[in-house]
């Protein structure tokens, strides 16, 4: 298995807000507010693929109700 065969397994701050369609400073600010969580990695913030489909999941079920 090559790198090239592995799905991303984490995103920047960047790439998150790109995957959302929001801005960056939004998704700095779901991350503060823990409804995005984020890992640190150096001086950087990371969020991991599963943190993105957990996250979706909770505004699906929130959005149903």
């Amino acid at each position: 298995m090559t790198s090239e065969d592995i799905p991303p397994l984490l995103f920047t701050v960047d790439e998150t807000a790109r995957l959302l369609s929001i801005a960056r400073h939004r998704v700095f600010d779901l991350i503060r507010e823990g409804r995005l969580r984020s890992v640190k990695v150096g001086a950087s913030r990371r969020v991991s693929a599963k943190a993105l489909f957990d996250f979706v999941a909770t505004l699906e079920v929130e959005e149903t109700g």
